[in-house]
């Protein structure tokens, strides 16, 4: 404290400050001791409840697994936390969420919307489709990997084994022969049966048919309202109105006939039924 007299003495005798600049600087100084005061009481503290015999205390051990066919445990700890990493992108391209998330998302670019449904209600309609498209393949990995991974039947790699072939089934199903021979071909690999696919091969296969898919349903699903858009802008052509936006005009009739033919009703049983097949 002897040496920050001065130093305070000499801030407030200093012509160079302002009066704003000055009150500024002594807030500053005071936060500063505050924070001094503050560590130096909360140091003491801290060191006794350390020093403490009967403190408490955490310890984290990884050990080894005996059995060698499994997996030690610092590398499930390593695999689990590369899988959370990569969890949003095997929601993204491994389940049915690719095709909803894309043709819902032309449905709004079709009618002209630019913020309704917003893309939270896109993304949340289209996660909550994915679950319940994707719930008997979760109820088969659970039944035939989880449970008995979890009660210690199979090990690491049985798991994974198992794990990926309901995945495996549900998008092949899903994807063209053609989008598999093709990748077979770049892969070097000739024709093998549908269990003996590599998972390298059957999900870019899978997500190029899911693309090609979502497409041709967005297609369909743009031409009614590209009629409306034409029909206004050619009413309005003919009636000299060339500055008025056709998209003012067409939107109230585009929102008209969504509503009666039950359009959301209609492109969700559409997108249901599509992996029905």
């Amino acid at each position: 404290m002897r040496v920050l007299v001065p130093v305070f003495s000499s801030l407030s005798s200093a012509p160079v400050f302002r009066p704003r600049e000055k009150s500024r600087v002594w807030s500053v100084l005071t936060l500063c001791l505050v924070f001094l005061g503050l560590c130096c009481c909360v140091t003491p503290a801290f060191a006794q409840q350390a020093a403490a015999p009967g403190g408490a205390s955490m310890t984290i051990s990884l050990g080894g697994d005996t059995d060698p066919a499994n997996v030690s445990t610092a590398i499930q700890i390593v695999i689990l936390m590369t899988l959370l990493t990569l969890a949003p992108s095997f929601i993204l391209l491994m389940t049915s969420f690719t095709r909803f998330a894309i043709v819902l998302g032309f449905i709004r670019s079709a009618i002209g919307l630019q913020g309704a449904p917003s893309n939270q209600i896109i993304i949340g309609m289209s996660l909550f489709l994915t679950m319940f498209i994707m719930t008997p393949t979760a109820k088969r990995v659970n039944d035939e990997a989880l449970q008995p991974y979890m009660n210690k039947e199979i090990t690491t790699m049985q798991f994974a084994e198992r794990a990926s072939g309901p995945l495996k089934t549900f998008m092949v199903r899903q994807t063209r022969p053609s989008e598999v021979d093709f990748f077979l071909g770049l892969s070097g690999q000739g024709p093998t049966a549908t269990e003996d696919l590599p998972i390298t091969v059957v999900v870019p296969a899978f997500v190029l048919s899911e693309l090609r898919t979502a497409f041709q349903m967005g297609f369909l699903i743009y031409v009614p309202f590209l009629v409306i858009d034409f029909l206004v802008s050619a009413t309005l052509m003919s009636m000299g109105m060339m500055m008025m936006p056709p998209m003012m005009i067409s939107l109230p009739f585009k929102l008209l006939l969504f509503v009666l033919v039950d359009g959301w009703h209609l492109i969700v049983r559409s997108l249901v039924q599509s992996f029905a097949s």
